[in-house]
Protein backbone atom coordinates (compact mmCIF):
# COMPACT_ATOMS: atom_id res chain seq x y z
CA UNK A 1 0.00 0.00 0.00
CA UNK A 2 3.06 2.24 1.04
CA UNK A 3 5.60 2.70 -1.56
CA UNK A 4 8.23 4.70 0.07
CA UNK A 5 10.63 3.32 3.22
CA UNK A 6 10.17 3.99 6.78
CA UNK A 7 13.14 4.42 9.13
CA UNK A 8 13.01 4.84 13.25
CA UNK A 9 14.46 4.20 16.69
CA UNK A 10 12.52 1.69 18.11
CA UNK A 11 14.07 1.38 21.88
CA UNK A 12 13.56 4.34 24.51
CA UNK A 13 15.30 7.68 24.34
CA UNK A 14 18.17 7.02 26.70
CA UNK A 15 21.70 5.10 27.62
CA UNK A 16 20.81 1.66 27.57
CA UNK A 17 23.12 -1.77 26.34
CA UNK A 18 21.14 -2.29 22.80
CA UNK A 19 19.33 0.26 20.94
CA UNK A 20 17.04 -0.32 17.84
CA UNK A 21 17.23 1.37 14.56
CA UNK A 22 13.99 -0.26 12.32
CA UNK A 23 13.04 -0.14 8.64
CA UNK A 24 10.15 -0.63 6.72
CA UNK A 25 9.15 -1.07 3.11
CA UNK A 26 10.83 -2.54 -0.26
CA UNK A 27 13.83 -0.43 -0.08
CA UNK A 28 14.97 -1.79 3.64
CA UNK A 29 17.26 -4.20 2.53
CA UNK A 30 18.99 -2.05 -0.21
CA UNK A 31 19.26 1.21 2.37
CA UNK A 32 21.08 -1.36 5.53
CA UNK A 33 23.05 -3.09 2.31
CA UNK A 34 24.72 0.27 1.23
CA UNK A 35 25.79 0.79 5.44
CA UNK A 36 26.61 -3.04 6.34
CA UNK A 37 29.01 -4.58 4.16
CA UNK A 38 27.46 -8.01 5.13
CA UNK A 39 25.71 -10.01 2.81
CA UNK A 40 22.05 -9.89 4.63
CA UNK A 41 19.92 -13.50 4.58
CA UNK A 42 16.33 -13.79 5.32
CA UNK A 43 15.62 -14.58 9.23
CA UNK A 44 19.28 -14.37 9.68
CA UNK A 45 20.99 -12.29 12.30
CA UNK A 46 24.60 -11.07 11.25
CA UNK A 47 27.34 -9.37 12.81
CA UNK A 48 29.30 -6.56 11.59
CA UNK A 49 29.65 -2.78 11.61
CA UNK A 50 28.15 0.10 10.50
CA UNK A 51 29.97 2.24 8.21
CA UNK A 52 29.42 5.94 6.65
CA UNK A 53 29.76 5.03 2.95
CA UNK A 54 31.27 8.78 2.36
CA UNK A 55 34.21 8.57 4.34
CA UNK A 56 34.43 4.61 5.71
CA UNK A 57 34.41 5.82 8.83
CA UNK A 58 33.02 3.18 11.18
CA UNK A 59 29.76 4.22 13.50
CA UNK A 60 29.29 1.03 15.34
CA UNK A 61 29.62 -2.69 16.25
CA UNK A 62 26.02 -4.56 15.60
CA UNK A 63 23.50 -7.16 15.27
CA UNK A 64 21.47 -6.32 11.59
CA UNK A 65 18.59 -9.04 11.10
CA UNK A 66 16.32 -9.18 7.47
CA UNK A 67 12.61 -10.21 7.25
CA UNK A 68 11.21 -10.11 3.94
CA UNK A 69 7.85 -9.84 3.31
CA UNK A 70 4.86 -10.61 3.81
CA UNK A 71 5.86 -12.66 7.00
CA UNK A 72 7.04 -9.51 9.16
CA UNK A 73 5.06 -7.24 11.55
CA UNK A 74 4.32 -4.96 8.63
CA UNK A 75 3.84 -7.28 5.84
CA UNK A 76 6.63 -5.18 4.49
CA UNK A 77 10.60 -6.18 4.20
CA UNK A 78 11.74 -5.05 7.72
CA UNK A 79 15.34 -4.78 8.75
CA UNK A 80 16.19 -4.16 12.64
CA UNK A 81 20.05 -2.89 13.23
CA UNK A 82 20.84 -3.94 16.80
CA UNK A 83 23.31 -0.93 17.90
CA UNK A 84 24.81 0.24 21.36
CA UNK A 85 22.15 1.76 23.32
CA UNK A 86 23.20 5.12 23.40
CA UNK A 87 21.58 8.48 21.61
CA UNK A 88 24.73 9.26 19.44
CA UNK A 89 25.28 5.55 17.80
CA UNK A 90 21.56 5.10 17.21
CA UNK A 91 20.95 9.07 15.84
CA UNK A 92 24.12 8.61 13.68
CA UNK A 93 22.51 5.07 12.31
CA UNK A 94 19.29 6.50 11.60
CA UNK A 95 20.69 9.28 10.02
CA UNK A 96 22.72 7.23 7.25
CA UNK A 97 19.26 5.41 6.97
CA UNK A 98 17.24 8.26 6.30
CA UNK A 99 20.26 10.09 3.95
CA UNK A 100 20.18 6.70 1.59
CA UNK A 101 16.76 6.82 0.87
CA UNK A 102 14.49 6.19 4.22
CA UNK A 103 11.91 9.06 5.01
CA UNK A 104 11.36 9.42 9.17
CA UNK A 105 8.59 7.37 10.79
CA UNK A 106 5.29 8.77 11.82
CA UNK A 107 3.97 8.26 15.16
CA UNK A 108 2.61 4.38 15.20
CA UNK A 109 3.14 4.43 11.69
CA UNK A 110 4.86 0.66 11.83
CA UNK A 111 1.84 -0.10 13.47
CA UNK A 112 -0.44 1.28 10.60
CA UNK A 113 0.96 -0.49 8.67
CA UNK A 114 0.27 -3.18 9.31
CA UNK A 115 -3.34 -2.77 10.20
CA UNK A 116 -3.66 -1.53 6.81
CA UNK A 117 -1.47 -4.17 5.05
CA UNK A 118 -4.19 -6.90 6.96
CA UNK A 119 -1.74 -8.40 9.42
CA UNK A 120 -3.67 -7.36 12.41
CA UNK A 121 -7.44 -5.66 13.01
CA UNK A 122 -8.01 -2.40 14.11
CA UNK A 123 -8.73 -3.34 17.93
CA UNK A 124 -5.58 -5.17 17.65
CA UNK A 125 -3.25 -2.71 16.81
CA UNK A 126 -5.00 -0.56 19.47
CA UNK A 127 -4.02 -3.26 21.94
CA UNK A 128 0.01 -2.71 21.06
CA UNK A 129 -0.13 0.49 22.52
CA UNK A 130 -1.90 -1.31 25.77
CA UNK A 131 0.48 -3.92 25.65
CA UNK A 132 3.31 -0.83 25.77
CA UNK A 133 1.55 1.16 28.37
CA UNK A 134 0.36 -1.63 30.75
CA UNK A 135 0.41 -0.79 34.39
CA UNK A 136 -0.49 -4.09 36.17
CA UNK A 137 -0.06 -7.90 35.24
CA UNK A 138 -4.21 -7.44 35.38
CA UNK A 139 -4.03 -4.78 32.17
CA UNK A 140 -1.03 -6.63 30.60
CA UNK A 141 -3.13 -9.81 30.47
CA UNK A 142 -5.96 -7.84 28.79
CA UNK A 143 -3.98 -6.06 26.83
CA UNK A 144 -2.03 -9.40 25.40
CA UNK A 145 -5.84 -10.93 24.67
CA UNK A 146 -6.67 -8.04 22.68
CA UNK A 147 -3.79 -7.72 20.46
CA UNK A 148 -4.27 -11.88 19.99
CA UNK A 149 -7.73 -11.06 18.70
CA UNK A 150 -9.97 -12.15 22.23
CA UNK A 151 -12.43 -8.72 21.62
CA UNK A 152 -12.48 -9.14 17.83
CA UNK A 153 -13.81 -12.26 17.32
CA UNK A 154 -17.00 -12.28 18.90
CA UNK A 155 -17.74 -8.39 17.07
CA UNK A 156 -16.85 -9.43 14.02
CA UNK A 157 -19.22 -12.72 14.17
CA UNK A 158 -21.95 -10.40 15.53
CA UNK A 159 -21.00 -8.39 12.42
CA UNK A 160 -20.65 -11.53 9.68
CA UNK A 161 -24.17 -12.21 11.22
CA UNK A 162 -25.88 -8.90 10.70
CA UNK A 163 -24.44 -8.28 7.34
CA UNK A 164 -26.49 -11.55 6.28
CA UNK A 165 -29.54 -10.33 7.41
CA UNK A 166 -29.02 -7.29 5.66
CA UNK A 167 -28.19 -9.13 2.57
CA UNK A 168 -31.35 -11.24 2.96
CA UNK A 169 -33.19 -8.21 3.65
CA UNK A 170 -32.09 -5.49 0.47
CA UNK A 171 -32.83 -8.92 -1.66
CA UNK A 172 -36.36 -8.76 -0.60
CA UNK A 173 -36.35 -4.85 -1.35
CA UNK A 174 -34.33 -5.25 -4.83
CA UNK A 175 -36.62 -8.04 -5.92
CA UNK A 176 -39.90 -8.16 -4.58
CA UNK A 177 -41.14 -9.75 -7.90
CA UNK A 178 -39.24 -12.78 -7.28
CA UNK A 179 -39.44 -15.55 -4.39
CA UNK A 180 -36.86 -14.73 -1.71
CA UNK A 181 -37.22 -17.72 0.56
CA UNK A 182 -38.38 -16.54 3.97
CA UNK A 183 -35.91 -16.49 6.83
CA UNK A 184 -36.51 -15.44 10.58
CA UNK A 185 -34.26 -12.75 11.40
CA UNK A 186 -35.69 -11.79 14.60
CA UNK A 187 -33.67 -14.86 16.57
CA UNK A 188 -30.35 -13.78 14.98
CA UNK A 189 -30.74 -10.09 16.25
CA UNK A 190 -32.14 -11.07 19.64
CA UNK A 191 -28.95 -13.10 19.94
CA UNK A 192 -26.56 -10.25 18.17
CA UNK A 193 -28.13 -8.26 20.86
CA UNK A 194 -27.36 -10.14 23.86
CA UNK A 195 -23.77 -9.98 23.05
CA UNK A 196 -23.53 -6.93 22.44
CA UNK A 197 -24.68 -6.24 26.30
CA UNK A 198 -22.59 -8.42 27.68
CA UNK A 199 -19.70 -6.57 26.34
CA UNK A 200 -21.01 -2.87 27.20
CA UNK A 201 -21.80 -4.92 30.24
CA UNK A 202 -17.89 -5.52 31.49
CA UNK A 203 -16.47 -2.62 29.70
CA UNK A 204 -16.38 -0.07 32.34
CA UNK A 205 -14.54 -2.50 34.58
CA UNK A 206 -12.70 -3.12 31.53
CA UNK A 207 -10.97 0.28 31.50
CA UNK A 208 -10.65 0.55 34.80
CA UNK A 209 -8.28 -2.39 34.79
CA UNK A 210 -6.67 -0.61 31.66
CA UNK A 211 -6.78 3.30 32.37
CA UNK A 212 -6.71 2.84 36.61
CA UNK A 213 -8.54 4.72 38.67
CA UNK A 214 -7.61 8.39 39.80
CA UNK A 215 -8.34 8.56 43.49
CA UNK A 216 -8.25 11.43 45.42
CA UNK A 217 -7.84 10.82 49.63
CA UNK A 218 -9.68 13.81 51.48
CA UNK A 219 -10.50 14.81 54.88
CA UNK A 220 -10.31 17.50 57.13
CA UNK A 221 -6.68 18.16 58.87
CA UNK A 222 -5.09 15.16 60.73
CA UNK A 223 -7.58 12.42 60.25
CA UNK A 224 -4.96 10.07 58.80
CA UNK A 225 -4.72 10.48 54.94
CA UNK A 226 -1.00 10.30 54.57
CA UNK A 227 -1.00 7.72 56.99
CA UNK A 228 -3.20 5.79 54.87
CA UNK A 229 -1.37 6.88 51.73
CA UNK A 230 1.88 5.17 53.14
CA UNK A 231 -0.22 1.99 54.07
CA UNK A 232 -1.53 1.60 50.82
CA UNK A 233 2.24 2.41 49.34
CA UNK A 234 4.28 0.17 51.82
CA UNK A 235 6.56 3.02 52.20
CA UNK A 236 6.62 5.87 53.97
CA UNK A 237 5.90 8.65 51.10
CA UNK A 238 4.14 11.31 52.80
CA UNK A 239 5.13 13.52 55.47
CA UNK A 240 3.79 12.45 58.78
CA UNK A 241 3.59 14.59 61.76
CA UNK A 242 1.17 14.93 64.84
CA UNK A 243 0.60 18.45 63.75
CA UNK A 244 -2.51 19.26 61.44
CA UNK A 245 -1.94 20.94 57.72
CA UNK A 246 1.02 19.06 57.40
CA UNK A 247 0.49 18.22 53.44
CA UNK A 248 0.20 21.80 51.72
CA UNK A 249 0.17 20.17 48.42
CA UNK A 250 -1.17 17.03 46.02
CA UNK A 251 0.94 14.17 46.10
CA UNK A 252 0.55 11.49 43.43
CA UNK A 253 1.73 7.82 43.31
CA UNK A 254 0.77 4.52 41.78
CA UNK A 255 -0.13 1.24 43.58
CA UNK A 256 -1.55 -1.67 42.49
CA UNK A 257 -4.49 -3.62 44.27
CA UNK A 258 -5.39 -6.66 42.71
CA UNK A 259 -4.45 -5.79 39.02
CA UNK A 260 -6.22 -2.32 39.15
CA UNK A 261 -3.96 0.63 38.89
CA UNK A 262 -5.02 2.93 41.36
CA UNK A 263 -3.35 6.61 41.40
CA UNK A 264 -3.74 7.93 44.61
CA UNK A 265 -3.68 11.35 45.05
CA UNK A 266 -2.70 12.48 48.98
CA UNK A 267 -4.83 15.91 49.55
CA UNK A 268 -4.23 19.04 52.06
CA UNK A 269 -6.54 19.16 54.60
CA UNK A 270 -10.29 20.73 53.62
CA UNK A 271 -10.84 23.59 55.81
CA UNK A 272 -12.03 27.00 55.84
CA UNK A 273 -8.82 28.99 56.67
CA UNK A 274 -7.21 32.63 56.08
CA UNK A 275 -3.68 31.28 55.92
CA UNK A 276 -2.93 32.31 51.88
CA UNK A 277 -0.85 29.06 51.69
CA UNK A 278 -3.30 26.89 53.08
CA UNK A 279 -6.31 28.43 51.23
CA UNK A 280 -4.21 27.63 48.10
CA UNK A 281 -3.26 23.65 49.23
CA UNK A 282 -8.03 24.01 49.48
CA UNK A 283 -8.32 25.44 46.32
CA UNK A 284 -6.01 22.24 44.90
CA UNK A 285 -7.81 19.84 46.62
CA UNK A 286 -10.94 20.49 45.60
CA UNK A 287 -9.76 20.31 41.92
CA UNK A 288 -8.25 16.78 42.94
CA UNK A 289 -11.79 15.43 44.03
CA UNK A 290 -13.53 17.05 40.43
CA UNK A 291 -10.96 15.33 38.43
CA UNK A 292 -11.04 12.31 40.75
CA UNK A 293 -12.85 8.98 39.51
CA UNK A 294 -12.82 7.82 42.73
CA UNK A 295 -12.74 9.31 46.62
CA UNK A 296 -11.28 7.84 49.54
CA UNK A 297 -13.07 9.74 52.10
CA UNK A 298 -10.58 9.35 55.73
CA UNK A 299 -13.09 10.12 58.71
CA UNK A 300 -11.44 10.22 62.43
CA UNK A 301 -13.57 7.96 64.18
CA UNK A 302 -12.27 9.07 67.15
CA UNK A 303 -13.73 12.07 67.27
CA UNK A 304 -17.45 13.62 66.82
CA UNK A 305 -18.12 14.71 62.99
CA UNK A 306 -17.31 18.19 62.72
CA UNK A 307 -18.33 21.46 60.49
CA UNK A 308 -15.32 20.17 57.83
CA UNK A 309 -16.62 16.75 57.65
CA UNK A 310 -20.17 17.52 56.74
CA UNK A 311 -19.19 20.20 54.56
CA UNK A 312 -17.25 17.36 52.76
CA UNK A 313 -19.91 15.34 52.96
CA UNK A 314 -21.90 18.10 50.79
CA UNK A 315 -19.36 18.15 48.22
CA UNK A 316 -18.79 14.63 47.19
CA UNK A 317 -22.39 13.70 47.06
CA UNK A 318 -21.97 13.40 43.16
CA UNK A 319 -18.76 11.20 43.71
CA UNK A 320 -17.90 7.14 43.70
CA UNK A 321 -16.76 7.77 47.62
CA UNK A 322 -15.52 5.02 50.09
CA UNK A 323 -15.13 6.27 53.74
CA UNK A 324 -11.77 5.23 55.64
CA UNK A 325 -13.14 5.07 59.50
CA UNK A 326 -9.33 5.61 60.62
CA UNK A 327 -8.14 5.53 64.23
CA UNK A 328 -10.37 2.40 64.93
CA UNK A 329 -7.71 1.15 67.45
CA UNK A 330 -9.17 4.23 69.89
CA UNK A 331 -12.22 4.34 71.29
CA UNK A 332 -15.31 5.41 68.72
CA UNK A 333 -16.95 8.99 69.56
CA UNK A 334 -18.69 8.63 66.23
CA UNK A 335 -21.50 7.04 64.47
CA UNK A 336 -21.12 6.55 60.77
CA UNK A 337 -23.51 4.24 59.72
CA UNK A 338 -26.03 6.81 58.23
CA UNK A 339 -23.30 7.91 55.60
CA UNK A 340 -24.98 7.13 51.95
CA UNK A 341 -21.27 5.16 51.32
CA UNK A 342 -20.10 1.96 52.39
CA UNK A 343 -17.41 2.25 55.19
CA UNK A 344 -14.38 0.02 56.15
CA UNK A 345 -12.85 0.71 59.63
CA UNK A 346 -9.28 0.44 59.69
CA UNK A 347 -5.91 1.88 61.31
CA UNK A 348 -3.36 3.98 59.60
CA UNK A 349 -1.21 3.42 62.59
CA UNK A 350 -1.27 -0.20 63.58
CA UNK A 351 -2.30 -1.47 59.65
CA UNK A 352 -6.22 -2.81 61.17
CA UNK A 353 -8.19 -2.92 58.09
CA UNK A 354 -6.21 -2.15 55.65
CA UNK A 355 -7.38 -5.28 53.60
CA UNK A 356 -10.59 -4.53 54.26
CA UNK A 357 -9.70 -1.18 52.81
CA UNK A 358 -8.10 -2.63 49.88
CA UNK A 359 -10.82 -4.77 48.99
CA UNK A 360 -13.27 -1.84 49.32
CA UNK A 361 -11.62 0.35 46.97
CA UNK A 362 -11.31 -2.36 44.26
CA UNK A 363 -15.13 -3.26 44.66
CA UNK A 364 -16.17 0.00 44.90
CA UNK A 365 -14.65 0.77 41.73
CA UNK A 366 -15.28 -2.31 39.79
CA UNK A 367 -19.15 -2.63 41.15
CA UNK A 368 -18.97 -6.13 42.12
CA UNK A 369 -18.43 -7.55 38.92
CA UNK A 370 -15.85 -10.64 38.38
CA UNK A 371 -14.18 -10.72 35.46
CA UNK A 372 -12.86 -14.11 34.07
CA UNK A 373 -9.65 -14.87 32.55
CA UNK A 374 -11.23 -16.08 29.29
CA UNK A 375 -13.84 -13.29 29.21
CA UNK A 376 -13.79 -11.05 25.92
CA UNK A 377 -13.28 -7.47 27.62
CA UNK A 378 -13.50 -4.28 26.28
CA UNK A 379 -10.50 -1.96 27.71
CA UNK A 380 -10.87 1.22 25.68
CA UNK A 381 -13.63 3.83 25.85
CA UNK A 382 -13.92 4.37 22.10
CA UNK A 383 -14.76 0.35 21.39
CA UNK A 384 -17.66 0.75 24.41
CA UNK A 385 -19.42 4.55 22.40
CA UNK A 386 -19.37 2.40 19.36
CA UNK A 387 -20.92 -1.43 20.60
CA UNK A 388 -23.12 1.26 22.49
CA UNK A 389 -23.85 2.89 19.15
CA UNK A 390 -24.74 -0.34 17.46
CA UNK A 391 -26.58 -1.70 19.96
CA UNK A 392 -28.96 0.98 20.18
CA UNK A 393 -29.53 0.62 16.24
CA UNK A 394 -30.43 -3.24 16.76
CA UNK A 395 -32.74 -2.45 19.47
CA UNK A 396 -34.59 0.16 16.54
CA UNK A 397 -34.31 -2.60 14.28
CA UNK A 398 -36.21 -5.05 16.30
CA UNK A 399 -38.76 -2.26 17.43
CA UNK A 400 -39.41 -1.76 13.20
CA UNK A 401 -40.15 -5.72 12.64
CA UNK A 402 -42.13 -6.24 15.68
CA UNK A 403 -44.09 -3.28 14.59
CA UNK A 404 -43.97 -4.59 11.13
CA UNK A 405 -42.33 -1.32 9.13
CA UNK A 406 -41.09 -1.97 5.65
CA UNK A 407 -37.91 -3.26 5.26
CA UNK A 408 -36.42 -0.43 4.31
CA UNK A 409 -36.44 0.89 8.26
CA UNK A 410 -34.50 -2.17 9.57
CA UNK A 411 -31.87 -1.70 6.91
CA UNK A 412 -31.27 1.63 7.49
CA UNK A 413 -30.50 0.37 11.64
CA UNK A 414 -28.88 -3.12 10.49
CA UNK A 415 -26.25 -0.99 8.39
CA UNK A 416 -25.33 1.61 11.20
CA UNK A 417 -25.03 -0.86 13.64
CA UNK A 418 -22.50 -2.63 11.01
CA UNK A 419 -20.65 0.50 10.19
CA UNK A 420 -20.51 0.97 14.16
CA UNK A 421 -18.65 -2.40 14.80
CA UNK A 422 -16.65 -1.90 11.64
CA UNK A 423 -15.59 1.08 13.84
CA UNK A 424 -14.17 -1.20 15.99
CA UNK A 425 -12.51 -4.19 13.82
CA UNK A 426 -11.50 -1.08 11.20
CA UNK A 427 -13.37 -2.36 8.23
CA UNK A 428 -15.13 1.24 8.09
CA UNK A 429 -13.43 3.50 9.77
CA UNK A 430 -11.76 6.97 8.62
CA UNK A 431 -8.58 8.44 7.70
CA UNK A 432 -8.80 10.98 10.78
CA UNK A 433 -10.05 8.40 12.98
CA UNK A 434 -6.66 6.57 11.95
CA UNK A 435 -4.88 9.81 12.78
CA UNK A 436 -5.98 10.14 15.86
CA UNK A 437 -5.60 6.47 17.19
CA UNK A 438 -1.88 6.47 15.66
CA UNK A 439 -1.02 9.45 16.82
CA UNK A 440 -0.76 8.39 20.28
CA UNK A 441 1.77 5.56 19.17
CA UNK A 442 5.61 6.24 19.74
CA UNK A 443 7.23 6.92 16.44
CA UNK A 444 9.32 3.74 16.83
CA UNK A 445 5.93 1.41 17.01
Amino acid sequence: MYQDTIAAISTPIGEGGIGIVRLSGKEARPIAQRLFPKLLANRRLVYGHITDPETGEVVDEVLVAYMEAPHTYTREDIVEIDCHGGPLPLQRILGLTLRYGARLANPGEFTLRAFLNGRIDLAQAESVLDVVQAKTQASLRLAVQGLGGKLSEPIKEVRSGLMEILAYLTARIDFPEDEVEEQDISEPLKKAQLTLQDLVANADAGMVYRQGVRTAIVGRPNVGKSSLLNRLLRQSRAIVTTTPGTTRDTLEEVVNLKGVPFLLIDTAGIIDSRDEVETLAVERSKRAVEQADFVLFVLDCSEPLTESDRQLIDLLAEKTVLVAANKCDLPPQVEINDLPWLQVSTSALTGEGLTDLENGMVNSVLGGRVITSDAPLVTNPRHKEALLRAKEHLGQAQTAIVESLPDDFVTIDLTAAINALGEITGETVTEELLETIFSRFCIGK
